[in-house]
């Protein structure tokens, strides 16, 4: 059995190509498995997104602006919104968000039925001010598709996105010449929550995606230098940070914070050899423009909105409770669905804990100074950064951070505890092979774990039945169908951890002087 999946996971990685098209049909799936199996309108803030989309696939990149009153996080205010023409069935999406969040957490049956006129009227949508890239490359099957089937349709528009980001991640990672713990890190990057997230008609699955193909490609380029994969290696972490700069305001801080790690535990000499691409050059300067299009585009449509937070409040204070919240954050980055109620099971979190556990006692094991450096650093700012960025904005919006809103660059804990061990650890001593292979199998079952968790929260409630026979609601095709794809899918994605190291070739190893070898630079010249 173990030569059968040994001999799968080498044909599937057989060329560049070919893992590429496996691995996004995998992840297409998995998230494609969450946007199908997920009530409408039950991600994130999920109906201001699809109305966002929706409005922007009609050319309505703007608005004017509507002040609508709210309640988010136990804090009234009255949020600036941005007034869309669209049918009046989109003013349902609001309703069916209320069914879900109700205290008693009901199933999904509760939901009205979106079945109201075509009729064009003003909705508003709090996502009004977001860059509208994302809403452009995902809204356009709304001017196709009415109704429910056009927005699960347009959650796989996401889909598709973010498994093309994950498929070069899961690429980018086989390239290394120790394949199998390069992969795990990704695997143990996208966590249910990434996959969840992917599914849903949200800009925060995109970003989470982009910012784990950015920290592959970054720490592939400066921990595992190779000039023959070089300019590919750039080109993903160019494209990846596109997508992560323009997404969300966010984004040009996680890739700043990405880069700065990076270059902490890079190789002797490889800064030099990347500077002498002609290729960094193009790719910087279309990251610099974006970065300054991203900026005056928020800088552009600020928000007005007026929150009436608690006299109590201060930076100080808020920044304390965001410190204490650290493990519900995590818990969230892991693994929190729908409208933050139902949290994965503790068998998926406890797994995926240890796994990463592991990785960071690895990483802080076999990594020298600098490596070591940087794994702290990165354990701190997942808890600082937060306190941060909450405490300096509580004073004027609340408390409303959320675990996901870290993830684009918190997935660079595992993804770089994992390759300093790819690239330091020594081949003899620890049963290598094994060990990924059992903490891949952990995470399949983590993952699929989650997933049969949630559904069986949108089929019977949150206080139903753990096997959900007698279901109240049930997804497009029923829920059986959904988890037997899913769990296959789970563990299919995985296998390629059980793929065969490169051979080793004069282009590997670390750089000699900072130059790589003359047949090397002569190939590299060639190709």
């Amino acid at each position: 059995m173990n030569t059968a999946l040994r001999r799968l996971a080498d044909w599937s990685a057989g060329t560049p190509k070919r893992l590429w098209a496996v691995a996004f049909a995998l992840f297409f799936t998995l998230a494609g498995s969450w946007a199908m199996a997920t009530p409408i309108g039950d991600g994130p803030d999920e109906y201001a997104h699809f109305i966002r989309a929706a409005a922007v696939a009609r050319g309505q990149i703007g608005g004017p602006e509507v002040m609508v009153p709210h309640r988010v996080a136990g804090t009234d205010g009255l949020f600036a919104e941005t007034g869309v023409q669209l049918p009046e069935w989109y003013q349902q999406l609001k309703t069916v968000h209320e069914c879900y969040t109700g205290e008693d957490r009901p199933d999904a049956s509760c939901a009205p039925p979106l079945d109201g006129s075509e009729k064009l009227t003003q909705v508003t949508t709090a996502a009004g001010r977001y860059h509208p890239a994302y809403y452009l490359a995902t809204g356009w099957p709304s001017l196709l598709v009415d109704g429910p089937d056009g927005l699960y349709l347009m959650r796989l528009m996401s889909a598709v996105l973010c498994a093309a980001l994950l498929a070069s991640a899961v690429v980018t990672a086989a390239e290394w010449r120790r394949r199998s713990p390069a992969l795990l890190g990704v695997f143990a990057a996208a966590t249910p929550m990434a996959l969840f997230m992917a599914g849903m008609e949200n800009p925060s699955g995109g970003e989470i995606a982009a910012g784990i193909l950015v920290w592959t490609a970054l720490l592939s380029v400066l921990m595992s230098p190779d000039p023959l994969l070089l300019n590919r290696r750039l080109a993903r972490l160019g494209i990846g940070g596109l997508v992560l700069i323009n997404i969300r305001p966010l984004g040009l801080i996680w890739f700043a914070g990405a880069l700065a790690f990076g270059l902490l535990i890079r190789q002797r000499g490889v800064v030099r050899m990347v500077l002498r691409r002609k290729i960094l050059w193009v790719w910087t300067a279309l990251l610099v423009l974006s970065a300054a299009g991203s900026l005056l585009w928020t800088a552009a449509h600020p928000d007005h909105s007026v929150i009436h937070v608690w006299e109590g409040l201060t930076k100080s204070s808020a920044a304390r409770e965001t410190i204490s919240n650290t493990p519900t954050y995590i818990t969230q980055m892991l693994g929190f669905f729908g409208w933050l109620d139902p949290a994965a099971p503790t068998l998926s979190l406890t797994i995926w804990t240890g796994v990463l556990a592991t990785l960071v006692v690895l990483g802080l094991s076999f990594g020298r100074k600098r490596a070591a450096l940087a794994v702290v650093g990165m354990l701190i700012a997942i808890v600082l950064v937060p306190a941060i960025a909450q405490g300096s904005q509580a004073e004027k919006v609340g408390m409303i951070w959320q675990g996901r809103y870290l993830l684009p660059f918190a997935v660079g804990l595992p993804l770089m505890c994992a390759m300093i061990c790819a690239s330091r650890a020594p081949g003899q001593g620890l049963p290598w092979r094994r060990l990924v292979a059992a903490a891949a199998t952990g995470l399949a079952v983590a993952d699929a774990a989650a997933f049969f968790w949630t559904l069986r929260r949108f089929a019977v409630g949150l206080w139903g039945p753990w096997l959900p026979l007698h279901a109240h609601w049930a997804p497009p095709g029923g829920w059986v169908l959904w988890t037997v794809v899913y769990t296959l899918a789970a563990f299919a994605v995985v296998l390629p951890v059980l793929v065969s190291d490169r051979p080793s070739t004069e282009a590997d190893g670390p750089l000699r002087g900072g130059r790589p070898s003359r047949r090397a630079r002569r190939m590299a010249s060639i190709g």
